[in-house]
């Protein structure tokens, strides 16, 4: 299993001269502003306040990177579909991600962070659309699995593989921040990439 400590922020990278690029693997977050990237990466690496959570959507807007067990990093991508942001901060933010993408070949891991209770907007069709069609293998994590009833889980799991039309190998893990539900497999999935 991966070692998660020590664990520690480095950098924030707002163009494509900042990222960072070395031989150790590369486990990237994707997701809306609002779904909880910052609590899943705390939840997995036993941390409260290493990843920043916003007590506002759209607050990550670089590229934020982790070094995770002096061997591994995470990044954390700044979320998408945020409205409250200007033009042109949109427009910069999709060049960041343009940039990063196009070396997708020095991605170990995608994970795409969703919003379990509901259906993936076209935002989060478009991500994991950019995963799969840059090659990059990934992980679907469906957040706040907490706040759903059990008679919702099934139904919901099934409604987002379809709407994202995830492979039947595309993994795709219930997970709460809260509750640390799934964290174990997570970091199953993550070691068996960059190990």
């Amino acid at each position: 299993m991966i070692r998660t400590d020590p664990a520690q922020f480095v950098k924030s990278a707002g163009k494509k001269a900042d990222f960072i690029r070395d031989d150790r693997p590369l486990v990237v977050f994707a997701g809306k502003s609002n779904v909880g990237k910052s609590s899943v990466i705390n939840c997995l690496l036993g941390r409260k306040n290493l990843a920043w959570v916003g007590s506002a959507p759209g607050k990550t807007t670089n590229i934020n990177y982790f070094l995770v067990g002096s061997a591994v990093w995470f990044a954390d991508l700044p979320g998408y579909g945020y409205a409250k942001v200007s033009m042109d901060e949109r427009e910069r933010w999709g060049r960041l991600m343009e940039d990063f993408f196009a070396e997708s070949e020095r991605i170990a891991l995608g994970i795409h962070v969703l919003d379990g209770r509901h259906e993936p907007t076209a935002l989060d069709r478009q991500m994991a659309g950019l995963f799969a069609g840059c090659g990059c293998p990934f992980v679907a994590v469906a957040n706040k699995w907490d706040k759903l009833k059990k008679s919702e889980m099934e139904p919901n799991l099934a409604r987002i593989r379809q709407t994202l039309a995830l492979s039947e190998d595309t993994l795709l893990v219930p997970f709460s921040a809260e509750k640390g539900t799934g964290r174990q497999e997570l970091l199953g999935a993550i070691s068996a990439r960059v190990m």
